[in-house]
């Protein structure tokens, strides 16, 4: 059985959150996997998420492995070095803040047989700049303009809307 790693070092999310993310996608293949966390509301699901899809690249490319048949199987969360940081109280004292990293690690493997496929992940097209701009708006020349006050019917007004008109007359 084949098998592809990739790491994904210091992650700037305590490990404790990463892992409830990371325990969730375990065992299952690669398609369901990257469906789990395209849906799961928590930050460090990005993570993952980008993590997951570069070890499938590689092991597509570098191993030549059919990743219809990948699945995820193991990912493993350690701490990362912390950042160790003070925040200043009453009286001159200090309260230390912990800032922790993780450094992930994802082994894919190869399964004997091939998974059928229960969603089909669609990845938007990233459009650029040039096509997000659209031309500007041409004016007509002063004398070609259209009145628009031509087009609409008069509306009836009665004694309430003359006596309370928002422009004078």
């Amino acid at each position: 059985m084949a098998t592809q790693k990739a790491q994904l070092n210091y992650l700037k999310i305590a490990p404790r959150k990463v892992r409830l993310v990371a325990d969730s996608i375990k065992g299952l293949s690669v398609n369901e996997a990257e469906a789990q966390l395209v849906l799961h509301p928590r930050r460090p699901a990005r993570a993952l998420l980008k993590l997951l899809r570069s070890g499938v690249a590689n092991a597509k490319n570098n191993q030549k492995l059919d990743t219809s048949r990948l699945f995820v199987q193991n990912i493993a969360v350690n701490q990362g070095p912390m950042l160790k940081r003070y925040l200043p109280r009453a009286r001159g004292m200090a309260t230390p803040i912990q800032k922790k990293m993780s450094h992930v690690t994802l082994v894919l493997g190869e399964s004997d047989k091939a998974r059928n496929d229960r969603f089909a992940i669609v990845v938007p097209k990233k459009l650029k700049d040039k096509e997000l701009k659209k031309p500007p708006m041409a004016k007509a020349p002063r004398g070609m303009e259209e009145d628009k006050t031509k087009e609409r019917p008069k509306e009836k007004t009665g004694l309430f809307k003359r006596v309370f008109r928002r422009k004078s007359v």
